[in-house]
């Protein structure tokens, strides 16, 4: 009787223990109870939970404190001050699968955080614990495994060198070629996070042979695994020449260009900014994107999406046109400016405009015939404005003056020019503008009559007689192409003279009479 008493007892204990964590671990899901779970004080009542002789028991308690650390920094703070890390590794090596990732997500939530809370995990002893789990054989324990690494790995270069110096790369490459779609998912992740701080990082993640794995996986039609591939590769390319060589020559093209079109706006978004991080290094590079069709899709891409979605498409634009003038008429043939154009001046986010100003200056700085086909949108008044505009911010004004110049330097288009001396342009634009118009008229003889006709030969003279004005020499040069009577009679001082003339007649004429 005394025997069944004690076992009862303890029986009762157990199921209120696993009432009490599950109940806690269900709570824990709910954001709403996340401080009221910390003023009844839950992390302490947990911690002890890790080390229950009951498995099921241990799992909910460590569900339950990745929950909590999940929530916020502050509690993930007070994890580690808890000193619940070392449970958890312990438990890594020690518990079954269940376990194992009941303690990765924990371990994950507190890592994610910041890289001093990753750093805690890695001081903990984490690492090896964690790569020891990228070859178990349940995909789940696995994924957790990827996910705590990916999340160190993201926050600095020095972290992600630990993570590598763990032997984690190639074992994440294995990864990827499991059948399981959210083990691969993740571990492309992770993959991206180790490659995107230097060089030598993404240099470790190609040796390890992860592009030859990432690269065929762009034609998957799972959305989820499409964004981390590209964004994998992209990490890997953006570094140098010979790592974008290295995607390139994994076949990324012209398969690639598909993921421009696919529904998912990630994506796209993170095709277009493979394409960019591939085209930005040489003239080559540049050339085997517009080969394979690169330039029609990124533009069609442009003008399907707004704000940062479009903003890689725009920059691989202005990257590809700049490297020559036929890699700029490749771009403006495949109608690439009508989509830059309307991004210049439909777009809220200054750090858009001006890489959208940027590229325009690319396209534009080549030859008369590009600054004429960039002028022809009517782009250039939309540059002056942002360029002077005192809500434009400095980057945004900066880009919009220096593509001004490009454009204005190589313009030979009367007509635009004229409607630029029109316009309220800062003194070391409108000098450029000036110059540009005189070599042009000096040489266009129906030009000269028609920018008389518009005005413009009265526009100049006006601002070579602004006060303090420094564009008298660039007015000379302009005037020389005009006969001294046409100029004398547009100068602002003309009518003046006339006036005096007049007035001198006029008394000439009074005091006659008086004379007789």
């Amino acid at each position: 009787m005394a025997t069944r008493a004690v076992l009862q007892a303890f029986e009762r204990y157990q199921k209120e223990r696993v009432a009490f964590v599950s109940a806690v671990a269900e709570m824990a899901k709910n954001p709403q109870n996340i401080e009221a779970l910390q003023q009844a004080g839950a992390m302490a009542l947990l911690r002890p939970l890790l080390l229950d002789n009951v498995p099921s028991i241990q799992q909910s308690a460590a569900m339950a404190l990745g929950r909590l650390a999940n929530y916020s920094d502050d509690l993930a703070e007070a994890v580690v001050a808890n000193e619940i890390l070392p449970q958890l590794v312990y438990s890594l090596s020690e518990q079954n699968r269940f376990y194992k990732k009941a303690a990765g997500y924990c371990l994950r939530a507190v890592a994610k955080h910041s890289p001093e809370l990753a750093q805690a995990v890695v001081d903990s002893g984490a690492l090896d614990s964690l790569v020891t789990c990228l070859e178990e054989f349940d995909p789940g324990v696995k994924e957790a495994a990827c996910w705590c690494l990916g999340y160190m790995a993201g926050h600095s270069p020095e972290l992600a060198q630990q993570v590598v110096d763990a032997g984690a790369v190639p074992l994440l490459v294995l990864c990827v070629q499991e059948p399981e779609l959210a083990l691969k998912r993740v571990a492309a992740s992770a993959l991206s996070d180790v490659a995107k701080h230097t060089p030598e990082l993404a240099q470790a993640v190609v040796d390890a042979g992860a592009v030859a794995y990432l690269a065929p996986l762009v034609v998957s039609q799972d959305a989820k695994l499409k964004r981390q591939v590209c964004s994998a590769l992209a990490q890997v390319a953006k570094h140098s020449v010979d790592l974008a060589e290295v995607v390139v020559e994994a076949e990324v093209f012209p398969k690639l260009l598909t993921c421009l079109k696919f529904p998912d706006e990630f994506v796209r978004k993170h095709a277009a900014t493979l394409v960019r991080e591939v085209a930005k290094h040489t003239p080559e590079l540049a050339q085997l994107v517009v080969a394979n069709g690169g330039v029609g899709a990124l533009v069609e891409y442009a003008a399907d999406s707004a704000g940062n979605n479009a903003l890689p498409a725009v920059m691989a634009l202005g990257y590809i046109a700049a490297f020559s003038e036929t890699l700029a008429l490749a771009v403006i043939a495949e109608k690439g400016l009508p989509p830059l154009v309307a991004a210049l001046a439909q777009e809220p986010e200054d750090h858009v405009k001006a890489a959208t100003a940027w590229a325009l200056g690319q396209l534009g700085r080549h030859t008369s015939d590009h600054a004429k086909a960039v002028a022809d949108t009517g782009v250039l008044p939309t540059l002056v404005a942002l360029e002077a505009s005192p809500s434009s911010s400095e980057d945004l004004s900066t880009k919009a003056r220096r593509s001004l110049k490009s454009i204005v330097s190589k313009l030979t288009h009367l007509p635009a020019l004229d409607a630029l001396v029109h316009s309220p342009l800062p003194e070391g634009v409108m000098r450029l503008v000036l110059e540009q118009a005189g070599k042009v008229l000096a040489n266009d003889a129906a030009g000269r009559s028609q920018f008389v006709h518009s005005g413009g030969l009265a526009a100049v003279q006006q601002l070579a007689e602004a006060p303090g004005s420094k564009l008298k020499e660039a007015v000379e040069v302009i005037n020389s192409a005009f006969p001294e009577e046409i100029v004398r009679y547009y100068s602002p001082a003309y009518s003046r003279q006339l006036l005096e003339k007049l007035d001198a007649a006029a008394a000439t004429m009074t005091a006659a009479p008086a004379v007789a």
